[in-house]
């Protein structure tokens, strides 16, 4: 996002994922809940478009919220830390728009214990029950799993948007959605992007700007 963002090496880098992620964000939210934070790039390139957000940024791991922690602290940004599962947390807490890159790689966990083997059904609807009535619920998959991240998100959403992208493959390598919860049954499928875009990864612009040609 030509610099705006900063992070440091630690247990989980970040890939080009939590800035479309954060560019596919469309509203203006005020209060925002980051599931599965990691080291905190999805809501930190979130903050570094839309001003004023009130972040929280929950994660199972006690090793990645220190790092999420340290790489808030470097961007001069302030956010609300829970170490906990999304899964299993108990809150009446509910929020404008719940994000999350989640863990949706299958296989043999990784040091770091991040994008493996998550139930995706209850991932999905665990945080769509943390997003308020007419909220937004955003989160970026492999290709291979939007099937099942599509199908709970129809059974409580509407204004479903599916935006696939794709590398040097002829086939989509990650799909990015959202939805409106409580929302009439609607699904949008956009012309496909490539995931090297410079207009999103260098020049940190939203994905709107360039499905709308501005």
């Amino acid at each position: 996002m030509g610099g705006r963002v900063k992070m440091q090496f630690g247990p989980y880098n970040p890939t080009s994922d939590a800035v479309w992620l954060a560019a596919f964000v469309d509203t203006r939210p005020k209060t925002v809940l980051d599931v599965g934070t990691g080291t905190g790039a999805v809501a930190l390139c979130l903050m570094a478009r839309i001003p004023g957000i009130n972040m929280t940024a929950i994660d199972v791991s006690d090793e990645m919220l220190t790092a999420a922690r340290q790489n808030f602290e470097l961007n001069g940004k302030n956010a609300d830390f829970i170490n906990a599962d999304i899964l299993s947390w108990r809150t009446n807490k509910i929020f404008d728009l719940v994000i999350t890159n989640p863990p949706y790689f299958k296989g043999m966990p990784a040091a770091h214990n991040a994008h493996h083997n998550a139930d995706l059904t209850l991932w999905t609807r665990r945080c769509i029950a943390r997003t308020r009535p007419n909220g937004t619920f955003a989160t970026i998959v492999d290709a291979a799993e939007c099937a099942t991240v599509i199908a709970e998100m129809s059974a409580h959403c509407g204004d479903i948007k599916i935006l696939p992208l794709f590398s040097n493959k002829n086939t989509a390598e990650r799909v990015l959605l959202s939805a409106r919860v409580g929302r009439a049954s609607h699904t949008t499928i956009f012309s496909p992007l490539s995931m090297n875009c410079d207009t999103i990864l260098r020049d940190g612009h939203p994905v709107k700007d360039i499905i709308s040609g501005t």
